[in-house]
């Protein structure tokens, strides 16, 4: 059974320098209904079909599976809700041995958002807080993809808790 176990932040873009080599994404969501989630991504030249449940505190069941490109497209383009996700991923090596900070520069709809996600092994896993981190945004549900999409981020007022830049 795979499991995610996930903490989300704010990324402080006044601090936090682009690396070279991100990623490209493309994502859409099939079906959400009390958590659940389908989404479609596209990943560079790679696919993906994923299924995920609804979290219990920072954990969550996970089931991810390679799809053809062309399938993608196909599901994205006619299946999938409007708006999408689109955004550049960057995978920066955490302090800890085997772990990784995602962060996601989102564009479109989503742009001036940055968020940074760790997967952990464990709840309690302890990790250190890079310097450019900023709120702890992983119980707000705002910031899940799949809301983005519902909601964009350029949807939001300020009395909505919208943060640009720290």
């Amino acid at each position: 059974m795979a499991l995610e176990i996930e903490r989300k932040f704010l990324v402080n873009t006044a601090i936090w320098r682009r690396p070279e080599g991100g990623v490209r994404m493309r994502q859409g969501y099939v079906a959400t209904k009390d958590g659940t989630t389908v989404r479609v991504r596209i990943a560079g030249e790679r696919a993906y079909l994923t299924l995920k449940d609804h979290a219990v505190v920072i954990t969550r069941h996970e089931f991810e599976y390679e799809i053809p490109l062309s399938d993608a497209e196909t599901l994205l383009d006619t299946m999938c809700v409007k708006p999408q996700i689109d955004k550049v991923r960057y995978r920066i090596p955490a302090a800890e041995p085997g772990l990784f900070w995602e962060v996601d520069e989102f564009l479109g709809d989503n742009a001036s958002l940055v968020t940074a996600e760790i997967e952990l092994p464990s709840e309690d896993t302890p990790f250190t807080k890079p310097i450019w981190l900023g709120a702890d945004v992983t119980d707000d549900h705002r910031y899940k993809n799949n809301n983005l999409a519902n909601a964009p981020y350029s949807t939001w007022g300020a009395g909505e808790g919208r943060q640009r830049s720290m």
